[in-house]
């Protein structure tokens, strides 16, 4: 199926509110992870979500030029394309963005959509990520209310960081007191203020109920998602609304168990960040892979190896479906298993 388009994307996220299950966004770098992703989903029956960040934009331009709005573009161009061949629909979105990567990222996402748009034809990526974590929580919401109207005006989704999610992801570090990674009812009223509940554009909220990024055992993080639960209660009575006002994004989730993901969708979750996960099935495969076939893959003693080993696609394909499987897993933890409504 072709990209979503805006409306296909809202009505997916409508869908997985009501229907009580989240879809997975994994993060791709690479035409292979894009791949990877298309096939797991349509493994699946699940429709999803295929993000980059700066890093993987960065990579995916070419590691020595460093070029993300460039990167970043290529993607979304390739993405487009062989989405077509797939029978899910998948949304494109730009995954965090800090202050300082704003004018070399997410702002030329922005004004690239604008032009398509202008010129009668969809936004390239269907939703783009502020990640305002790193700065004060008034200046966060200043630099989204900045943003809001641009994207309102492409159709698209503004998703926004509320509170601290700890670790490091991309060589963006995020750290804070314990406090700061546990989002109020307080911090997220203020942002209703500022932006509204859909009136002046549609947007998501990561909260923080102490999550984090990397690689952590499970039981090694102290999750409370109830914690969105009782933020969604309090956001509704302050502002005279139905239950579970707000669209919510869990991020950091690598290490949570099936009860902790379980009650997070519950409380509203529609939209959950898989990147570490995904990127250890799929070099863990590559790694099997090459001890299996270290003498086909390596010249030794002078010897010629085996081509069919050692050609990239041998042991692409493999990691390819290795993480694919990882993907397929996701969409059972999440709900969305068999959900496609393509």
């Amino acid at each position: 199926m072709p990209i979503a388009t805006p409306e296909q994307y809202a009505e997916m996220l409508d869908r997985a509110k009501a229907g009580g299950f989240a879809y997975p966004a994994i993060n791709a770098a690479s035409s292979q992870s894009i791949n990877a992703v298309l096939q797991g989903l349509t493994e699946a029956g699940s429709d999803g979500i295929i993000q980059v960040t700066t890093g993987g934009a960065d990579y995916f331009a070419g590691h020595t030029v460093k070029g993300r709005a460039t990167g970043a573009l290529a993607f979304a161009k390739f993405a487009h394309e062989v989405a077509k061949n797939y029978p899910v629909t998948v949304a494109l979105h730009t995954d965090h963005c800090p202050k300082p990567a704003l004018d070399d990222f997410l702002l030329p996402m922005i004004s690239a959509s604008e032009e398509a748009v202008a010129d009668g034809g969809q936004p390239i990526f269907q939703s783009h990520m502020w990640d305002g974590s790193a700065v004060p929580l008034a200046e966060n919401i200043e630099i989204a209310q900045q943003l809001l109207p641009r994207i309102k005006a492409i159709r698209a989704i503004l998703e926004v960081e509320i509170g601290v999610v700890g670790g490091e992801e991309d060589g963006v570090q995020h750290e804070g007191s314990n406090d700061a990674l546990y989002t109020t009812t307080g911090d997220v009223s203020q942002v209703v203020d500022a932006l509204g509940l859909g009136d002046q554009g549609r947007w998501i909220a990561a909260l923080t109920f102490g999550n984090v990024h990397g690689v952590y055992k499970p039981g090694n993080v102290k999750l409370k998602p109830e914690l969105l639960g009782e933020i969604q209660a309090g956001i509704a009575e302050k502002f005279g609304t139905g239950e579970k006002p707000l669209d919510l994004v869990f991020h950091g989730g690598s290490g949570s168990t099936d009860e902790e993901i379980a009650l997070a969708v519950a409380n509203g979750v529609v939209k959950m960040n898989i990147d570490t996960d995904t990127q250890y099935a799929f070099t863990r495969s590559v790694a099997g892979f090459m001890f299996q076939n270290y003498d086909g893959v390596l010249k030794v003693d002078g010897e010629v190896g085996n081509k069919k080993a050692y050609d990239p696609r041998a042991w692409g394909k493999k990691a390819e479906s290795a993480m694919a499987a990882r993907v397929v897993e996701a969409t059972k933890q999440l709900g969305s298993y068999g959900q496609s409504q393509s």
